[in-house]
């Protein structure tokens, strides 16, 4: 077959963002070679792809199956030595990470926008993950920027579609394409962890119920595999499995708004003891005791102060680390245990170079992502199984973990605001406006409460000394207080202003208060400081989490 060198025009647009390229399905679909270029752009960085391997898969959403075909023609006339593609074109984040790593591949890329709506009128994303098995950091995915404004050709192949429902193998010209099974690999990683064994005389007791919602998203074949096949759940355990092009016409974001249908149960007087919820690609997590749901701030937490409970973890830690929004729960652990704690940037690349340099062993999100350094992703189902773990040798409820965690380390009182698709000229405003006033917002009267800091948080690699600067304003009060205003780039429309609130207590007759009562008056310090009525012409967040 030839290799065809097809002439193409390149689009201003496909710059990648925290996770990736994001748009509207129909923008890479009906715009003629969007996909293309923004493939081709990847593999122009990549220089030994006659020697390499590439994983591809996606999280089953609309357009994933046809982008592949068209992925795998590229990669083929590109010269790839092999393609590793997941059967029915699945693979989750977390899997994908793994496999990268397994198999010692180049990079992989993953076909998905994560949590975002999926189906015809849905989005649609592509990130590159490197080597190591995680996001391409920024100086790889500025390349790749650079390249897509100035491709003017991509090469192609003209060969009959992959059969993606049979694993196999199957060769093109030098290219061997090889089917895997999506689950097998990722399921005996989880059994080198944790304590199979041990969770499994927990579901069997008959003493313990639990339910994980996969929102008919990727995890779907995943828990099916580890939860009922290898550690004898009830089928009916999980719920919403299949995964579907469209998520049910639902919204794949494992929160309290999103999962409603898990919360209700949770919540109700028969509820089961443990509830978990994974997103559209695998990498989030939501975890719920009965009438309790714990904050992904407060999982973190915990799961750093327990993780030598854990066989995988049993040796102890090398460091933690969180993003810079994430409440600073997980600091007072670090404090107390004596291992070091990292503040990054929001996005799970910058955890990569701490993970790979030995310095952190697990790393967490407070938009429900945590992870360890078995991948260099997030993780979904990991985080379930920790907890199932966790639960099973402490033999306690999910609320006495929590409770018994806030007794020892204090609480972290914590809520994120969502304004989502607000205009992004007005958006960006609003931040540029603050930027520009730190002074004046730090030497502002909030009713006797004093500011000891402001500023916009800027990050320096430890490890390669890379900066990364404007990365969300914060402000903290003396009492230990914070306020951070971030715009999110999961989004593909508007704007997605994001803010954070959260007030430490240690008083242990202060531990059981409601949180958006504890934090009412930073709340009020929040709209009147960025004027957010005002400059966004809104009066309250779409989202509470």
């Amino acid at each position: 077959m030839q290799v065809e060198s097809l002439p193409t025009t390149a689009y201003a647009n496909q710059k990648p963002g925290t996770s990736g390229l994001r748009k509207k399905v129909s923008v890479f679909k009906e715009n003629k070679g969007y996909l293309e270029n923004f493939i081709q752009a990847i593999f122009d960085t990549i220089t030994d792809r006659n020697a390499s391997s590439l994983v591809v898969g996606g999280d089953g959403r609309f357009f994933n199956l046809q982008a592949i075909q068209i992925i795998i023609k590229i990669a083929i006339a590109n010269g790839f030595k092999k393609v590793i593609v997941g059967q029915n074109g699945i693979l989750s984040t977390p899997a994908a990470s793994a496999l990268i790593r397994k198999r010692k591949a180049v990079g992989g890329i993953i076909l998905s926008a994560s949590h975002n709506p999926g189906g015809p009128d849905g989005d649609f994303g592509i990130k590159f993950n490197t080597a190591n098995g995680g996001p391409a950091p920024e100086k790889v995915t500025d390349r790749i920027f650079t390249y897509s404004k100035n491709i003017f050709r991509y090469l192609y192949i003209d060969s009959d579609d992959i059969d993606l429902k049979k694993t196999g193998g199957h060769r093109i010209e030098k290219t061997q394409i090889e089917v895997i099974d999506s689950v097998h690999d990722y399921a005996d990683l989880m059994e080198e962890l944790f304590d199979f064994t041990k969770i499994k005389s927990l579901l069997s007791s008959g003493n313990f119920t639990m339910v994980f919602d996969a929102m008919h998203a990727v995890t779907g074949p995943y828990a099916m595999e580890i939860l009922v096949n290898r550690l004898g759940a009830p089928k009916e355990t999980v719920c919403n499995g299949k995964p579907l092009p469209d998520f049910g016409g639902g919204h794949p974001d494992p929160n309290l708004v999103h999962a409603k249908e898990l919360a209700e149960k949770m919540f109700s007087d028969n509820g089961p003891d443990f509830g978990a919820a994974s997103d559209g690609d695998g990498d989030r997590n939501m975890i719920m005791g009965h009438n309790c749901f714990v904050s992904p701030s407060d999982s973190l937490a915990i799961i750093t102060a327990n993780a030598t409970c854990i066989p995988g973890y049993s040796n102890g830690l090398q460091g933690v680390a969180r993003s810079m929004p994430t409440s600073q729960a997980v600091d007072k652990v670090a404090e107390k245990t004596g291992i070091p704690c990292f503040e990054t940037p929001t996005g799970w690349k910058f955890f990569g170079n701490l993970l790979d340099a030995g310095k952190i062993t697990i790393c967490g999100e407070e938009s429900f992502g945590t992870g360890s350094n078995h991948i260099r992703e997030k993780d979904g189902l990991w985080a379930v199984l920790f907890w199932l773990n966790l639960i099973a040798e402490k033999k306690q409820s999910v609320m006495e973990i929590v409770r018994e965690h806030w007794q020892e380390y204090g609480r972290n009182y914590y809520t994120r605001y969502d304004y989502e698709e607000v205009d992004a000229t007005r958006a960006e405003e609003l931040m540029q406006h603050m930027r520009s006033n730190l002074s004046e917002i730090k030497n502002g009267d909030y009713h006797g409460v004093t500011i000891s800091q402001c500023d916009d948080f800027e990050y320096t690699d430890p490890v390669d000394a890379s900066v990364s600067s404007k990365q969300g304003i914060r402000i903290l009060f003396e009492d230990g207080s914070r306020i951070i205003y971030r715009l999110s780039g999961t989004g593909t429309t508007g704007a997605t202003l994001r803010v954070y609130l959260e007030k430490y207590e240690s008083d242990p007759a202060r531990l059981n208060m409601h949180t958006q009562e504890t934090l009412s008056r930073l709340a009020r310090f929040a709209n009147e400081i960025a004027d957010i009525p005002g400059r966004l012409k809104r009066t309250k967040p779409d989202i509470i989490t």
